[in-house]
């Protein structure tokens, strides 16, 4: 039976009864309703932020763009971002009136640095107005000159707009002082569907981001400001509250899925997890990192054993067509990573045999060295 790369699963229908039921009594459906409204202020407990900061999207695209939007750099200016990201970050900067500058990250842990972004921006083909950092699959900053407040830093010196894409990092991040950005897409650690959240600097920033996501309205239907529709319904909020009622137990089911790979994978050659993955912090993706570029030949051997995997990146965005007429720097790390990391089964009841069975297939693909010996890879992959 072929094991899928990701299940997502949200709050069934018994869990969303009651929240449900307020909705068809107040029959309030969007446009800031009470049950969007009170889950900001759960999510600014989570988040151990004033609830004045905390705006709720409909999806983490739309919260990246409309906190660009409010910060306001100089239109058509370029925003350095790291390849090594996910495509939305770039599609973000862009419907943003701005142009992905892409940048190289850390081959340690995979981000943007402040060092990096400078030696970018000495080196900038025209004006930068903003940076979005980016942090990868929800791994906490573990580099203390890329933290959160040295990003914070980073703008105040060199006079630029910081939003900080933290797509998958709902169990890790605590904003500082920039913008950050928290998907709450279904396939997130805590999903509602399609949804996101906005942690602002302070309640100016908030404001302008509620006008920003209501066509430029803000207590009066006029619009003031150039604007998105960007609302999260009261029927995703709903979701959101259920979630956060099982949070507790589904960090645990995914931190247990996170345990069972490291220890299946502990004597397996040539390959890492990413630190403190599963003891410090969860996630909704286990993401391994190989000693060598065998990403792809790792794939298509587990595929052969009916077990799905994901390049969740692909090559980086200078790889993708919509992206390939941005600038660059050298992007000698991001080509590395996107050889060498593979996104594996990961699910909250993905079972420990399910684990055991994936470590298995990959200690015989490791164990091979197809790298060394093409013809041995041939001979379990089938060729090609």
């Amino acid at each position: 039976m072929s094991l899928p790369v990701a299940q997502p699963r949200l709050p069934p229908l018994s869990a969303l009864t009651r929240y449900l039921a307020e909705i068809d009594r107040i029959r309030h459906y969007s446009n800031y309703g009470p049950l969007s409204l009170r889950l900001e202020m759960r999510l600014a407990h989570h988040f151990e932020v004033e609830p004045e900061r905390v705006v709720m999207v409909a999806n983490g695209t739309l919260g990246l763009t409309a906190a660009l939007m409010v910060a306001a750099p100089p239109p058509g200016s370029l925003c350095l971002v790291p390849a090594w990201t996910f495509v939305a970050t770039a599609h973000a900067i862009r419907l943003a009136g701005l142009v992905p500058y892409l940048v190289d990250v850390d081959p340690d842990h995979g981000a943007m640095t402040p060092a990096i972004a400078a030696a970018a921006l000495a080196v900038a083909p025209g004006p930068v107005g903003a940076v979005v950092p980016v942090v990868p699959f929800g791994q906490p900053v573990l580099d203390p000159t890329a933290d959160l407040a040295a990003w914070d830093a980073f703008g105040e010196r060199h006079r630029l707009a910081v939003v900080i894409d933290a797509a998958a990092g709902f169990d890790t991040v605590r904003p500082q002082r920039s913008a950050v950005m928290v998907s709450l897409h279904a396939t997130k650690i805590l999903g509602i569907g399609e949804g996101g959240v906005v942690v602002c600097p302070d309640g100016a920033f908030s404001e302008d981001m509620r006008r920003r996501l209501n066509f430029g309205f803000y207590q009066v239907r006029t619009a003031m400001v150039p604007a998105l529709n960007g609302k999260l319904s009261e029927y995703h909020a709903a979701v959101g509250h259920a979630a956060l009622d099982e949070w507790p137990q589904l960090r645990r089911a995914f931190q247990l899925v996170a345990l069972n790979y490291r220890r299946a994978l502990a004597d397996v050659p040539g390959v890492s997890l990413p630190e403190g993955y599963g003891e410090c912090w969860v996630a909704s993706t286990t993401v391994l990192r190989l000693d060598r570029p065998e990403a792809d030949a790792l794939a298509r051997a587990l595929a052969m054993t009916a077990i799905d995997t994901r390049q969740w990146w692909g090559r980086g965005v200078h790889r993708q067509p919509a992206f390939a007429d941005c600038p660059r720097t050298p992007l000698p790390t991001t080509d590395l990573l996107a050889a060498s990391t593979l996104g594996l089964p990961c699910f909250p009841d993905l079972s420990s045999s399910a684990v055991v069975r994936v470590a298995r297939a990959i200690a015989e693909v490791m164990t091979l060295s197809p790298l060394a010996d093409p013809a041995r890879l041939d001979s379990i992959t089938g060729g090609g």
